[in-house]
């Protein structure tokens, strides 16, 4: 392969990337040679090797493919002062990007965005209505009347997904404005590595000259006080700038243990949006969407009435699991030239299918029950013994005792760390009630089907 080709390979990587990745990850990379398959580069960093490998490799072999060159995988070493690099890229545990180097462009360098994370491939739903709203809002870069928008929810819900979106079409309307994504565990990693090259000031004005900061499961900075106060600062001062800032994690400002109050607080003056569990209809949408995908790339395939809702009715667990199903199924029919079928369905994805069958969970039962209710779910858990907040409590135990396989003292952790005799007081009360009190018991139903379903 020529220095030519690998010119127009970088030009179609420039498509599919985005131009932030490209000027940031692609860029740097030096085509050394093509031999028995093997292409190789060099990068300026083994981390720059290790995350080029991780999430763009696929993506480097199949435009190479694509332009005729013969090649089965691509390798990155450390470009060597002096020396041709020998060694491939070490692969050291997954770190956020190191100090900045090579000027504004690669200081601003966070997470790389999935080009297939757009608003055009999520698919809306009552669950996540309203987050996606939200998240429209802010990507459109008018005047917003929240900050931070805050996007919290299980995994598999569409948090990363709709955080993506944002940065694209933000970065698709106003290509002048910095938009930085990363995750909660690169924000504390940059401020560690500041604060050991003395570039702390350097990294103050670095967060501080973003128009949009975008952080990822937020909940890993708790319990890290320096890096909270940080934090902390820069939320502030941010905000005080009117820069919008958008985060999610998988539980609301107020329920991340170790988290301190003063940034609960801040984070809850915005917007809050829960994305709750998919339901039926929903799911059955998003198959719908990926199977209409799948069908442009398996021509002829042919996928029987019946299947996708199925698997939606099956596969409850979360969206990545979901498509994953999907994926599987499509690639295993194309292989072996058969429609896909019921039978071949449940042939082919036994194992997902067995790992989907409903298993309630404590913290699902305790949710459904605060919503059912109408109280916080920090409630739920917290201590409060006022009869609207013990009530539900007890109805909540009462249910993770009949539909769940967990201890007394099990369930008792979980409920604000209880005593087991406290589980077994409230069980116990509910089985009672039951008996004169017909809204209990239809309460009690209608949470089970829910619950079940």
């Amino acid at each position: 392969m020529t220095e030519d080709t690998w010119g127009q390979v970088r030009e179609e990587l420039l498509k599919r990337v985005g131009r932030n990745n490209y000027l940031t990850w692609i860029e740097p990379l030096h085509f050394t040679d093509l031999s028995e398959g093997v292409a190789r580069f060099t990068v300026p960093t083994s981390f720059h090797g290790e995350w080029v490998a991780r999430n763009f490799g696929d993506h480097i072999r199949r435009e190479m493919l694509g332009s005729g060159a013969e090649v089965t995988r691509v390798e990155f070493s450390v470009a060597r002062q002096g020396s041709r690099p020998a060694a491939p890229a070490a692969r050291p545990a997954p770190a956020p990007a190191p100090a900045p180097q090579r000027g504004a462009e690669d200081d601003l360098a966070g997470s790389p965005l999935d080009y297939r994370f757009t608003f055009d491939t999520f698919v809306v739903g009552k669950p996540n209505q309203l987050a996606h709203a939200a998240a429209r809002r802010v990507a459109e870069g008018g005047p917003v009347s929240f900050n931070p928008l805050f996007l919290y929810g299980g995994v598999g819900l569409g948090k990363t997904h709709l955080m993506h979106a944002i940065a694209h079409e933000i970065s698709a309307r106003n290509p002048e404005k910095r938009v930085l994504y990363l995750s909660a565990e690169q924000f504390m990693y940059r401020f560690v590595q500041a604060l050991r090259d003395k570039q702390i000031m350097s990294f103050k004005e670095l967060f501080r000259s973003v128009d949009v900061l975008m952080v990822d499961d937020v909940q890993f900075i708790a319990g890290k006080d320096s890096t909270q106060e940080e934090f902390f600062h820069t939320f502030n001062a941010l905000v005080d700038q009117n820069r919008q800032i958008v985060i999610s994690a998988d539980r609301a400002p107020g329920e991340i243990k170790g988290l301190e109050d003063r940034i609960a607080s801040r984070l809850q003056c915005g917007l809050i949006v829960d994305l709750h569990p998919t339901d039926y209809e929903l799911r059955l949408g998003i198959l719908q969407t990926k199977a209409e995908f799948y069908r442009g790339q398996y021509a002829g395939l042919k996928i029987a009435p019946g299947v996708l809702e199925f698997l939606a009715h099956r596969i409850t667990t979360n969206v990545r699991v979901l498509e994953g199903a999907l994926t599987r199924l499509f690639a295993f029919a194309s292989l072996v030239g058969r429609e896909i079928t019921l039978d071949l369905a449940q042939d082919c994805l036994a194992d997902i299918l067995r790992a989907s069958d409903r298993k309630v969970t404590i913290e699902e039962i305790q949710r459904k029950v605060a919503e059912h209710y109408n109280i916080r779910l920090s409630d739920m858990i917290g201590p409060k013994r006022l009869r609207a907040v013990a009530r539900p409590r007890q109805v909540a135990m009462y249910l993770a005792k009949q539909l769940t396989p967990r201890s007394l003292p099990e369930i008792g952790r979980r409920f604000g760390g209880r005593d087991h005799t406290t589980i077994m007081h409230g069980v116990r009360k509910i089985e009672e009630l039951m008996a004169t009190d017909s809204q209990l018991s239809d309460d009690l139903q209608m949470l089970r089907r829910l619950l079940e379903g």
